[in-house]
């Protein structure tokens, strides 16, 4: 699985997840729900994704990288 897909599987995870625990648990959890939406958003703009750096770290490859070992 590459960054990018992963990148989209967490974040969905989440939001999914921040929401329920905001529904049954305390709705504080709805900041969370924020902060990945709007890192979401920036990310968008600069391009850049705190996230991308630790699953690099773990040794996954982006796409284009990956396209590049297949080649």
């Amino acid at each position: 699985m590459t960054i990018e897909r992963l990148i989209r599987a967490i974040a969905g995870f989440f939001i999914m997840a921040s929401v329920a625990l905001g529904t049954f648990h305390s709705p504080n959890w709805y900041y969370f729900t924020a902060f990945v939406g709007l890192n979401l958003f920036q990310s968008a703009f600069t391009n850049w994704c705190p996230m991308v750096f630790f699953l690099k770290t773990l040794g996954f490859k982006s796409c284009e990288e990956a396209s590049q070992v297949t080649s």
